[in-house]
């Protein structure tokens, strides 16, 4: 791994790493995962990377995760489930990132019956001086805009208790079809639809075989864009992808018009809407 991807790692590595583990006493079929930061699983190909992360036990209880909030912050509450979002977000980096500001919260339904399965935030560096947003553009093209220039968190807090691979298994999905999309229109190079497969079958190693509680947030955090450097995605806990075309498509996906949460989309559209720079 070259300087700037070993400082990357390093600098994205959580704040706490302190875990109340019981799994000394049980057999061995039932043994933790133990995933490695710090050592590039794939190598460079059409600017995509992935990194893993430092040794975790992914059924332990986490005591913070990689977006804290700090106590007595203020909160808005997703009014389809009641859970709570910090208005304001800090990332615990060696490398200073911005406060983040929630921008819109919303519900993921499935199925006729429309069950709530989780509550979806959306979190942007608002104050990034790269934004050049005038009042009179769409809102659609603002988030665009946003995306494609400033960092970004998208906090997903499971209504109940689900599993990595349920959550893995959408993200490729929605991936998939936006790569299949792009290759109808024309829009994406050979080089680059090379890289973005290479990378998606990666995401799905990042993923265990593991429950996610309910309430317990999954953390997805975009770096803001480096020139000359390859824009990281980082899942919390479970590890880093350095792709272009899939980090900026990830969250993309969330506000098309068939995205996962149109409560997001609805939200985060209304709260952009006289937002200028």
């Amino acid at each position: 791994m070259s300087f700037a991807l070993a400082r990357f790692a390093r600098a994205f590595h959580p704040a706490t790493r302190r875990f109340a583990s019981s799994l000394a006493s049980k057999p061995a079929s039932h043994s933790s995962r133990v995933l490695l930061w710090g050592t590039a699983a794939l190598g460079m190909t059409a600017g995509c990377l992935v990194l893993s992360p430092t040794t975790i036990y992914l059924d332990s209880q986490v005591t913070k995760t990689l977006v804290q909030q700090n106590a007595g912050e203020d909160t808005i509450v997703d009014p389809a489930t009641s859970i709570a979002f910090p208005k304001v977000m800090r990332v615990p980096s060696k490398i200073k990132v911005p406060p983040l500001t929630l921008v819109g919260v919303g519900v993921r339904k499935v199925s006729f019956m429309r069950v709530k399965v989780y509550s979806i935030a959306f979190y942007a560096d608002l104050n990034n001086p790269n934004l050049v947003i005038p009042r009179d553009m769409s809102p659609e093209d603002k988030i665009e805009h946003i995306i494609r220039n400033s960092a970004c968190v998208i906090r997903i807090v499971p209504t109940r208790s689900t599993s990595y691979t349920h959550l893995r298994d959408a993200f490729v999905r929605a991936l998939q079809a936006r790569l299949a999309a792009a290759m109808r229109e024309g829009t994406i190079t050979e080089e680059t639809t090379q890289a973005a497969s290479s990378s998606m079958r990666s995401l799905k190693s990042l993923f265990p075989n593991a429950p996610l509680a309910k309430h317990s947030p999954l953390d997805i955090f975009l770096a803001a864009p480096i020139p000359n450097r390859t824009r990281p995605v980082v899942f919390r806990d479970l590890g880093s992808i350095e792709c272009d075309w899939l980090a900026t498509e990830f969250f993309l996906n969330y506000f098309d018009k068939d995205g996962p949460s149109p409560p997001l989309k609805e939200s985060v559209f209304e709260s952009i809407r006289e937002f200028s720079t």
